[in-house]
C-alpha cells in the first residue's frame, strides 16, 4: 500500500494505517530530533510528541506537499519547541556525553574495522557531532534535512518554509560554518 492510501485511511481512524505509517517513519523522525537535539531521551520524546501531532491534525493535512515533508515539518516545529524551552530553563546538554545508543542514529561500514580504525572513526564521527551541535540553530537544521537526511531543495524549503534560494545560501553558509569549526580537527580528516 501506498502513503497516500495510508493516509486516507488513517483519516477514516483506521489505526492499524497509522502505525504502519510510524513504522516506516519512526526512524528518520527520530533520527532527525536527535540532530536537532543532540539528546537520546528529548529526541525519544520528541518522536513520540510528532506521531502524537500527526495522528491528532492527519485530517488537516491537504496533500499539497508529500506526507513527508509535512510530519518533518511537524518534527522540526516540535524540536524548536524544546530547544527553546532549554533556552527559558537554561538547560543544557553535554557535548561530551557519551550515549549508548549512538549507534540508532550513526551507521558504520559494514566491514569490521580494526580498534585503531574504529578509535579514529568514532572520533571523527563525535568531532562531526560536536561542530553541528555548536552551530546556529538554522544552520543545523539546514545541514540535518540537506546533508544527513539528503532531502532535495525543494523539500527542505517547504519543510522550513522560505524559497529554495534561501535554502541553497544558508546551507552554503551552514556548509562554511562546520568546515571553520572542524578545521581545529584537521588531524582527523
Amino acid at each position: 500500500m501506498t502513503d497516500q492510501e495510508m493516509i486516507v485511511r488513517c483519516k477514516k481512524g483506521d489505526r492499524e494505517a497509522f502505525n504502519y505509517l510510524v513504522t516506516k517513519y519512526q526512524k528518520q523522525v527520530f533520527n532527525i530530533a536527535y540532530g536537532m537535539l543532540s539528546d537520546y531521551e528529548d529526541a525519544s520524546d520528541a518522536s513520540q510528541e510528532v506521531f502524537v501531532k500527526v495522528y491528532r491534525y492527519i485530517s488537516a493535512f491537504r496533500g499539497q506537499s508529500s506526507f513527508t515533508t509535512w510530519m518533518y515539518r511537524v518534527c522540526s516545529n516540535v524540536c524548536n519547541d524544546i530547544l527553546r524551552k532549554r533556552q527559558r530553563r537554561g538547560i543544557t546538554v553535554s557535548l561530551d556525553a557519551d550515549d549508548e545508543d549512538d549507534s540508532a542514529v550513526t551507521e558504520l561500514p559494514s566491514e569490521d574495522p580494526g580498534p585503531y580504525e574504529q578509535l579514529e572513526l568514532t572520533e571523527r564521527q563525535r568531532a562531526v557531532r560536536t561542530a553541528i551541535d555548536s552551530l546556529r540553530n538554522e544552520y543545523r537544521e539546514i545541514i540535518i534535512y540537506s546533508d544527513i537526511q539528503q532531502l532535495s531543495y525543494d523539500e527542505v524549503a517547504s519543510i522550513l518554509k522560505c524559497p529554495v534560494g534561501t535554502v541553497k545560501s544558508r546551507l552554503n553558509r551552514a556548509r562554511n560554518a562546520l568546515k571553520k569549526k572542524l578545521s581545529d580537527s584537521r588531524e582527523l580528516f
